[in-house]
């Protein structure tokens, strides 16, 4: 019986981890890359300046490790083990709560293989130094650019529908009426992080840049 309960203390332990790694370290990194990438909606030299800044922040690579490499590597190994537990009923109970489960954990996978592989090609094959012409020239590819708003949706959706999760696991919305708020709260995050991740892929690409005005030589 000790045994028992002590799996189950650990089980719900590295849930509350799962859960709280996911808004703060990478939520924060999800809303941190959006916004310098934001840049490139006013100018690719402003792009190019603004990645110059982030190059030379002292103690970078420690920092990234800490903050951004770990959490990710944990949540979504992590996230993997609980999507292979799982068992989704959609089909058979097709309420709202079982395919919002059920989308979280395929966009969680789809977002997890994209970051990852975001995260390699643009800071450890550049070694950080990827520029605004190098972005553009890899959205040209289609392939890529689909992988792209593929990547953004999925990541997207799973932040907001991730923070309903964490506001309710940890206690912080405990009322029907709460719930509800922080589920339209979510909602209005994932519809966020979509717009502006698809107008940054999509300003690359097609050279939109509606900020323009902002930009001084």
């Amino acid at each position: 019986m000790p045994a028992s309960g002590g799996s189950s203390d650990h089980s719900f332990l590295w849930r509350k981890l799962h859960s709280f790694s996911g808004v703060f370290p990478i939520g924060a990194f999800l809303a941190e890359h959006f916004w310098s990438n934001s840049y490139a909606l006013v100018h690719p030299e402003k792009y190019n300046q603004v990645s110059r800044g982030l190059q030379q922040i002292p103690w970078r690579v420690p920092a990234e490790a800490l903050f951004i490499w770990i959490p990710i590597l944990f949540h979504g190994v992590y996230g993997i083990y609980v999507w292979w537990r799982g068992k989704s009923n959609a089909l058979d109970y097709p309420w709202m709560a079982n395919w919002m489960y059920t989308l979280q954990r395929w966009t969680g996978l789809v977002a997890f293989v994209f970051i990852v592989w975001h995260v390699y090609t643009e800071r450890f094959l550049t070694l950080g130094k990827s520029t605004f012409a190098d972005v553009e020239r890899a959205l040209a590819e289609p392939w890529y650019f689909w992988f792209y708003v593929i990547g953004v949706v999925a990541s997207s959706f799973h932040l907001g529908n991730g923070l309903w999760n964490f506001l309710c696991k940890w206690g912080l919305v405990t009322t029907a009426r709460a719930q509800r708020a922080a589920a339209w709260f979510g909602a209005a995050v994932a519809l966020a992080f979509t717009a502006v991740g698809l107008a940054i892929v999509l300003g690359v690409r097609y050279g939109w840049r509606p900020f323009a005005f902002y930009y001084t030589p």
